[in-house]
């Protein structure tokens, strides 16, 4: 499996850009040329890395590097990166450490996009003008491009949540896949570079979340669970969501992975409920760059004090 590439990269486009460094924008235009099929592509770069010439293989990296850049300031400027101030990165997170009076909540959603649901549940977000967090399986992604570009056009947070969803051990290269795919495929589909990852069952023992957190993404886990992967009634489904919800709080809910009706059917009661008792929703990039703010007032007064 390829663990490190963030493109594949046909061998005709190879040669051009060895001949145009100098040109970004044909760099770019480049990089986005849709590919054959995913095997194709493996063999095609593998072949290029070895006829390349000594020096060349630097220079192509460095121009995928900067385009790399460019295009994650774009995403940032119009509200779509997920990037994590650097406290976070590498560190498992299950909610957010806040200033008392920050009654606020981040809804997260897993194993999308998926049919049918998923737009549902973006509708109801819509509805209610919240944004959420999605946290998508890589192999969704593939199958269902247009709704995984809906869900960022409508403003949502994207988080990496493997290719396969497999629970069994995976040795490095396996999960270096699970996880690098994954983003490069969600990077491809919609231009958002994500920095968050959540382990398939919040498993942090079978190798793909030590790989997350040594690729210094943050491990966002839960502090709310709807248990509603285990298709509870509605009302024991609002009631798990509320039994440990607080303000900082990160729910966990699913749009996809299976039959997900009751969840549906739930959300708009969660949402009414949660804004009855005075919260505010926000996405968990949001949730984390509010902690950072909180956390940094913190130590500049307590700098203060000492001087």
């Amino acid at each position: 499996m390829e663990s490190n590439k963030s493109f594949f990269w046909p061998q005709g486009i190879l040669i051009a850009l060895v001949a145009l460094t100098g040109s970004l924008s044909l760099g770019l235009m480049m990089l986005v040329k849709p590919n054959a099929s995913e095997a194709q592509s493996k063999q095609s770069i593998n072949e290029n890395y070895i006829a390349a010439k000594p020096g060349t293989q630097q220079r192509i990296e460095g121009l995928k590097a900067a385009m790399l850049t460019i295009w994650q300031q774009e995403a940032s400027a119009k509200g779509l990166a997920s990037d994590l101030p650097q406290r976070f990165q590498g560190a498992t997170i299950a909610e957010a450490k806040l200033a008392q009076g920050q009654k606020v909540i981040a809804l997260t959603f897993d194993d999308g996009p998926w049919p049918q649901t998923t737009l549902q549940v973006l509708d109801i977000l819509k509805n209610n003008d919240i944004k959420g967090t999605f946290f998508v399986v890589g192999q969704n992604v593939k199958n269902y491009p247009d709704m995984m570009k809906q869900i960022v056009a409508e403003g949502h947070a994207i988080g990496n949540h493997t290719w396969h969803h497999w629970y069994h051990y995976m040795n490095p290269q396996t999960a270096a896949y699970e996880i690098d795919h994954t983003t490069d495929l969600i990077y491809k589909t919609t231009g958002v570079k994500t920095s968050l990852f959540r382990p398939p069952g919040g498993m942090m023992h079978n190798g793909v979340a030590a790989y997350a957190r040594n690729s210094k993404y943050g491990i966002i886990m839960w502090s709310s669970d709807s248990i509603d992967y285990s298709r509870p009634s509605v009302p024991k489904l609002i009631n798990n969501v509320f039994r440990q919800a607080k303000p900082g709080g990160i729910v966990l809910m699913h749009d996809g992975g299976g039959n997900r009706s009751q969840t549906v059917q739930a959300l708009p009661t969660i949402i009414d409920n949660f804004r009855k008792q005075g919260y505010s929703f926000v996405t968990v990039p949001e949730l984390l760059q509010m902690e950072d703010k909180y956390q940094k007032l913190i130590a500049n007064k307590n700098n203060s004090k000492k001087q």
